[in-house]
């Protein structure tokens, strides 16, 4: 484990310039890749426990993959310059090649050897035939040429070589990555810590189910939603539970919050209203950017730095507070935690809908793609309508500009698996 720890984050980091009041999206990305850096250190870690951690530095292959020439089929091997074309007849020397269990002799030429799946080539073999392309009696084998030379054979390292650049800093390791580091000989990885994120909500009207039934009251939805995208991302939630509408109660929590979190999300309060205390908090400590992005749903977002720790206020309807988070926080979440910049995948598709989109902002719409590749939107924007959230498997996103779609034009979707 490295004692070595990056510097927080400075208080004017989200400062907008004088007169700037409302920020198109790429704007607003644009500040913060800028403006943000890795918060977090680095272990050094097994790669056994490594799932969903960010490479630090690059991991080097120890040995090669595959690491000895190998058959890659069922069938029977030779040298290559034993045969021709048209129909080929060669005798069979005893014993057979299999994994883990290779034939130690040389094979003469002329001759040939049985060789199953992953067996090491053994001298004098550089090509396998398929056994199905083969007639035997045991003792010899028959097959029609020309065999390809080195057909069906697996070359020395022609994967990963040793020494070779196995996965690249920054990478985030799944089961695919695991299993390279470990074909490869690698056991151990300088890793980044896993990014803490605090998840806090606000405003008096909030509660849990199991409170009350009064129906004035709102349970929670939006705690719930957040804790367990941070955990899909595979990074660490921090539950900060529900605070009302007290200045006081959240300056506290806020403060205790920095104690254990790299990075907070609140929802709720991030407006200038009476009781936006979010964003007041972080106005009378001067660290408030008050960010109206040009964006539907989510047009405020309250981004500030509490004790070094990133603030993003997210909206109070869960709708535009997923939108923000997807965004605009999953990419600034890849920064801070050392993956860098995370761009979601999008895919041009036709639209399965109509719709006469005014300019100014740019528009996410709660989305599902259908069986014949075409797009459909949720019958409603209302961003307090959280089964379209449910319903959705991912988002369209529609330009700042003026746009009428029609069925069958193209359309930017953004699955919700592009986000992690």
């Amino acid at each position: 484990m490295s004692d070595l720890k990056p510097p927080r984050l400075k208080n004017d980091c989200f400062a907008l310039p004088p007169g700037v009041d409302w920020t198109p999206v790429d704007d607003a990305l644009a500040r913060l890749k800028e403006r943000l850096t890795c918060v977090v250190g680095r272990d050094n870690v097994h790669v056994h426990g490594a799932l969903g951690r960010v490479l630090a530095t690059e991991a080097v292959a120890v040995r090669s993959n595959p690491p000895a020439a190998n058959s890659a089929v069922d069938g029977y091997g030779f040298a290559h310059a034993s045969t021709g074309d048209g129909d080929q007849e060669l005798p069979l020397v005893d014993g057979r090649a299999a994994a883990g269990a290779p034939f130690d002799s040389t094979v003469p030429a002329g001759h040939a050897i049985r060789i199953l799946t992953g067996a090491v080539l053994p001298a004098g073999v550089d090509t396998v035939v398929l056994e199905e392309d083969v007639t035997s009696d045991g003792e010899r084998i028959a097959f029609e040429g020309p065999i390809r030379q080195g057909a069906n054979a697996r070359k020395a390292g022609e994967d990963v070589e040793a020494g070779d650049v196995a996965l690249a800093a920054g990478t985030r390791l799944g089961p695919a990555e695991l299993a390279l580091l470990s074909a490869t000989g690698v056991t151990h990885v300088s890793a980044f810590q896993r990014l803490r994120i605090g998840v806090l909500s606000t405003g008096d009207e909030l509660a849990a189910p199991e409170e009350t039934t009064d129906p004035t009251r709102t349970y929670d939805a939006n705690r719930p939603m957040l804790l367990s995208l941070v955990e899909d991302w595979r990074m660490t939630p921090v539950d900060l539970g529900h605070v009302p509408d007290d200045r006081d109660v959240l300056r506290a929590r806020l403060n205790k919050g920095v104690e254990n979190c790299d990075v907070i999300l609140t929802s709720g309060g991030a407006s200038a209203g009476d009781e936006d205390h979010v964003s007041a908090l972080l106005g009378e400590a001067g660290v408030r950017g008050d960010w109206r992005i040009a964006l539907k749903p989510g047009r405020p977002l309250a981004l500030g730095v509490w004790e070094g720790v990133p603030v993003f206020g997210l909206p109070g309807n869960p709708v535009a507070a997923l939108i923000c988070t997807l965004i605009f926080a999953r990419p600034a979440f890849g920064v801070l935690g050392g993956e860098g910049w995370h761009v979601p995948q999008g895919f041009m598709v036709p639209a399965a809908f109509e719709k006469q989109k005014k300019p100014g902002r740019r528009e996410y719409l709660r989305a599902r793609m259908l069986s014949d590749g075409s797009v459909k939107v949720f019958h409603s924007e209302g961003s307090g309508r959280i089964s379209g959230l449910a319903w959705a498997d991912g988002v369209v996103e529609l330009p700042d500009g003026a746009l009428h779609v029609t069925p069958g034009t193209p359309v930017r979707y953004i699955p919700y698996a592009s986000f992690r």
